[in-house]
């Protein structure tokens, strides 16, 4: 059934309609017109448990395990992270969160489904490294990822760094020839550990993202014809919702989001329809069933 959802217009699809809309969408990811916008959600559709953290509460919990934060902020990634980074320095935290995601990737059926076509441009939001991976096993040579990076300790004008499969560092006129660009905003684990996590590395980021400056130059030339699809992702802290609305920012759309509209939050609800996102009602895995069968 169609349906705008209350009084935010937040338009939805469920049932029949969410299957046509997941079919129209998976002709889209193989014509090359959508992103994949990926979150953690995807590792929670490993049947054997996934062997990293799947949100960024299960992160916090990880690192608070290490060095017990205050109360009012445990749950929350960020603020625990800039807690262990004040007191215990900043190494500390890198390789707290390198142990933290250390296990091998596994990429689910999504991500190996993906990596076979040459999609202009896919964004993973997590640390894990699965869609990295999943190109890496397809063979492909004319991938080439870029890795937003803390600032804390650089002298240089630099926000990002590139690197291809194999783990060596490119450059962006690199990037610019590749036929599909992987854009991890938030870093990674591999190849090099790099981590935005903390408080502190978002305050630069944050109050240039609006005028786009940390954006890299190719993502947002290849966006400019692109709609965006969320898969796995969860929009209920204002970090997460201000990176993606900064990361679709002038794209073409259309864009849809897969969720469970009983699930969402109010600032969820008002996100997605603040920036016409269709919500596809519909359970991760099965939606993942369906488009990994066209």
């Amino acid at each position: 059934m169609n349906a705008i959802l209350n009084n935010d217009f937040l338009f939805a699809v469920d049932g029949a309609e969410a299957e046509a809309a997941l079919d129209g969408i998976g002709a889209d990811l193989l014509a090359g017109r959508l992103v994949p916008y990926l979150g953690p959600g995807l590792l929670s559709l490993d049947e054997a448990g996934s062997s990293v953290p799947v949100s960024p509460e299960q992160v916090a919990a990880e690192l608070h395990a290490r060095a017990p934060a205050p109360s009012r902020i445990r749950t929350n990634m960020w603020s625990v992270a800039q807690f262990i980074e004040q007191r215990r320095h900043r190494s500390t935290l890198a390789k707290w969160m390198s142990e933290i995601f250390a296990a091998e990737p596994r990429p689910c059926a999504l991500h190996h489904w993906l990596a076979r076509m040459p999609l202009p441009l896919v964004v993973d939001t997590w640390y894990d490294g699965g869609m990295r991976a999943a190109l890496l096993d397809s063979g492909r040579d004319d991938v080439v990822s870029i890795q937003g990076i803390t600032r804390s300790g650089e002298f240089r004008d630099i926000w990002s760094k590139a690197y291809r499969l194999d783990g060596t560092q490119t450059d962006e006129e690199a990037a610019d020839k590749a036929t599909t660009v992987l854009y991890e905003p938030h870093g990674g684990a591999r190849p090099s550990g790099n981590f935005l996590v903390a408080d502190s590395d978002y305050v630069e980021v944050l109050t240039e993202i609006d005028i786009q400056t940390p954006i890299p130059d190719v993502v947002k030339e290849r966006r400019g014809a692109l709609g965006f699809v969320f898969l796995g992702c969860r929009f209920h802290d204002q970090m997460l919702r201000t990176y993606a609305r900064q990361i679709m920012k002038r794209s073409k759309g259309p864009h849809f989001a897969v969720m469970i509209a009983a699930e969402l939050t109010k600032n969820e609800r008002r996100f997605l329809a603040d920036n016409g996102i269709t919500l596809v009602d519909m359970p991760l895995g099965a939606a993942i069933d369906r488009l990994v069968r066209l």
